[in-house]
């Protein structure tokens, strides 16, 4: 059997190239080949100049077969050549679909190993100066996704928790609302919305649970909605 490269699930953070981490930049700067997600920045490739770049983007509500496609790229690239990063945003085991392609890879023998990235609703709470517990307030936190699979119903599980944190929220931020006020939160719950986290066009809104449930108009971006008493403006915070 021919030799096989390694494979790197590497986080490339947020979004802001400077987010990376060290291991992951040094693992660009290494890399024979980079598969990359679709909210990777140019600033992040610049990274890697030296590799062959692959694109292989998904967005919301693509079907399941893209995933398998993805996967079988992995496999071709790591027989093609020894060293192999697929760069995801955020972070790799948090929606990041690292399960499927590190299932489709370690069947296929190939070594794999990962490499955490800054999630984005950490970098969201810097970014607002907002923490997501605070003492006395809120101690729990979720993170929580609309995305299902094509015969789940979508929002049928939401956590119940002190701060919410729904990635991918744009689309889904009425429903989301209408949900969480049935559940008993108050129409005057603080909620932060927050589109392109740590990029140049980054834009924090302070809004509450009732707005939300009116909807967040046309985002230009990935966007993620906090949820919460913690997520009430600090006193001396500029709103």
């Amino acid at each position: 059997m021919p030799a096989v490269g390694k494979v790197f699930l590497v986080g490339a953070g947020p979004g802001a190239a400077d987010l990376i981490t060290v291991r992951g930049a040094r693992l660009l700067g290494e890399a024979d080949v980079v598969l990359y997600d679709a909210l990777v920045t140019p600033e992040m490739l610049a990274l890697c100049p030296q590799a062959d770049l692959v694109s292989v983007g998904k967005r919301a509500g693509q079907r399941s077969a893209a995933q398998d496609f993805i996967n079988q790229q992995l496999i071709e690239c790591a027989q093609k050549y020894a060293r192999v990063v697929r760069l995801k945003g955020g972070d790799p085991m948090l929606f990041g679909r690292a399960d499927e392609e590190l299932t489709a890879l370690e069947a296929a023998g190939i070594e794999v190993e990962v490499v955490p990235g800054i999630t984005t609703a950490v970098a969201a709470a810097a970014a607002a100066k907002q923490p997501l517990t605070k003492r006395g307030v809120a101690r729990s936190v979720a993170f929580f996704t609309s995305s299902t699979a094509p015969d789940e119903d979508d929002l049928s599980g939401i956590p119940s928790t002190d701060t919410l944190v729904q990635y991918m929220g744009g689309r889904e931020a009425i429903a989301t609302a209408q949900r969480l006020l049935l559940q008993g939160r108050r129409p005057d719950t603080p909620v932060l919305v927050l589109e392109n986290v740590s990029r140049p066009d980054q834009r924090i809104e302070r809004i509450t649970l009732d707005k939300l449930a009116h909807g967040l108009g046309s985002p230009h971006g990935p966007v993620l909605v906090m949820v919460g008493e913690a997520m009430e403006a600090r006193p001396l915070q500029q709103s």
